[in-house]
């Protein structure tokens, strides 16, 4: 064999082997990676499959407290057990918006109708309110169904205790969800169901539907009347009470806590009186601040009088801010 013959050879073999340590080192980082790649996958499913385990009993305890709440119907969203869920109706007419201070001396300028009147009047159609404040099993229910089970240790304790600590937008997505529910359901009361299929949607009332459910049509400073009291509310007091507590046969349309327990935020963005329904709709800035009414458990008695109006961020949770609903055409 010639030396050419020899070195071109030794070449071949060269490369061969340099071929075949190419071959296997191409192989070995290729599964090194799969490998490692395959237990990275297998240790991130495995983490996800245990916080859904956590996340799915802990909803699951959540569900199983809201088996039973008194006075509430379980297989109903948690809404007050009677003939129409808790709703009340309001029928439609004029009503006075707004204070006079010769009648009511804690009243607050923001409440003067105009610089020419000291109060308004103000028509409404038909719509209903609920007797109760909206309550953390209500809330809970909400939160469940729509697999958010994170946010209900923002809403344990007491049941029946109103909902806070949840900001306006929480409020009104609460008020969708609610309508929602009550079109597809064949439990829903005629009388709501047929409003709904009117026209009307479940939502936070506008200023004027809580100020005319929580003072009647015969202008009362609280909703009992134009005496100060305790009996019928809770204020000057350091925590909130189960909705409904104090029975209040006398409050106008037989409706709860329209004054104290909890601030109730409304649909309405804080501006000037008079007040216009189509004000509502028009002119919102970004950082609006929305009209909420009837004081809370933290407030003196100025502020839980029927004309009273405070205003809120729609970011802010505080304990003493919740809401309730209507069922309204506006």
């Amino acid at each position: 064999m010639s030396k050419n013959s020899k070195v071109s050879n030794t070449t071949q073999e060269n490369l061969k082997s340099f071929n075949n340590k190419q071959s296997i080192s191409g192989k070995v980082p290729g599964r090194t990676v799969g490998f490692s790649l395959m237990s990275a996958l297998i240790i991130v499913a495995a983490f996800l499959m245990k916080m859904q385990s956590a996340s799915n009993q802990f909803l699951d305890a959540a569900l199983d407290s809201l088996i039973d709440v008194p006075g509430f119907k379980s297989d109903a969203w948690y809404l007050p057990d009677d003939s129409l869920f808790g709703f009340v109706e309001i029928a439609a007419g004029e009503f006075t918006m707004g204070s006079n201070p010769a009648l009511d001396r804690l009243a607050y300028e923001n409440e003067r109708w105009s610089s020419l009147q000291r109060q308004g009047r103000v028509e409404l159609p038909t719509y209903y309110v609920n007797r109760f404040e909206t309550t953390r099993a209500q809330f809970n229910a909400y939160l469940a169904e729509t697999n958010m089970p994170n946010r209900l240790s923002a809403s344990n304790g007491d049941l029946n205790h109103p909902i806070s600590n949840i900001t306006w937008p929480e409020a009104v997505a609460y008020a969708k969800w609610l309508d929602m529910k009550l079109r597809s359901s064949a439990a829903t009361p005629d009388a709501l169901k047929s409003m709904l299929d009117d026209g009307a949607r479940v939502s936070l009332p506008n200023e004027a539907e809580w100020e005319k459910a929580a003072r009647g049509t015969d202008g009362r400073v609280f909703p009992w009347g134009s005496q100060p009291t305790s009996e019928y509310a809770n204020f000057n007091s350091g925590e909130p009470r189960s909705v409904g507590d104090a029975v209040c046969s006398g409050c106008a349309n037989g409706l709860s806590d329209m004054a104290g327990n909890v601030w109730e935020m409304t649909r309405s963005p804080f501006q000037e009186y008079p007040y216009n329904a189509d004000d509502d709709a028009e002119n919102l800035e970004e950082d609006a601040l929305w009209i909420m009414r009837g004081g809370s458990f933290a407030d003196g008695l100025n502020n839980i009088r029927t004309a009273v109006r405070g205003a809120v961020d729609p970011g802010v949770r505080n304990a003493t801010i919740g809401f309730r609903v209507v069922i309204s055409q506006l």
